[in-house]
């Protein structure tokens, strides 16, 4: 069996460990915008862009309620998590094109959790090669775009797609 390995992502894991309070409860206070990374509100979840993607676009949706446990959400929750996830492969789509997509929920710490205290669905658009000689050799990824910019294309994506599905 081959391994990849990603060193760097140890000093996200270790930060937010440390971190006061946790990070999805605190975006959820303030104001949708750039700070934030908040692309989307629904009634029991949110879409926000992930602070340090893997690829552009990179995205999670994140139940309001601070839960670890997935069978510890109601029903409706975990079906608006998977609607959220539905539009957001919908949006990364139309602007991105990516060939593929990498979706799933790190529960808990020993899964790979960074944040595992609140639990949280990873949208990932992929394409063949994005994982390069600088992310094997050189332990860097290399983002075409700002977040800045990736969060004003996805947040006007968003909006269109609701429009055309009204």
């Amino acid at each position: 069996m081959d391994y990849l390995w990603s060193p760097w992502r140890m000093e996200y894991i270790e930060n937010h460990i440390r971190a006061e309070g946790c990070v999805f409860c605190q975006a959820q206070q303030q104001p949708d915008g750039p700070e934030n990374l908040i692309v989307h509100r629904g009634e029991r979840a949110y879409v926000m862009l992930n602070r340090y993607p893997y690829t552009s676009g990179h995205l999670m949706v994140i139940p309001f309620r601070h839960e670890a446990d997935l069978v510890a959400l109601s029903p409706e929750t975990r079906a608006e998590i998977m609607e959220l996830t539905a539009q957001a492969i919908r949006v990364l789509r139309s602007i991105y094109h990516p060939q593929a997509f990498n979706v799933g929920m790190n529960l808990g710490a020993a899964a790979g959790a960074g944040i595992a205290a609140h639990l949280h669905m990873h949208i990932v658009p992929r394409w063949s090669g994005d994982t390069n000689f600088m992310s094997t050799l050189a332990q860097t990824r290399v983002l075409p775009e700002s977040l800045e910019t990736t969060y004003a294309r996805v947040r006007e994506a968003w909006a269109t797609e609701a429009q055309n599905r009204a």
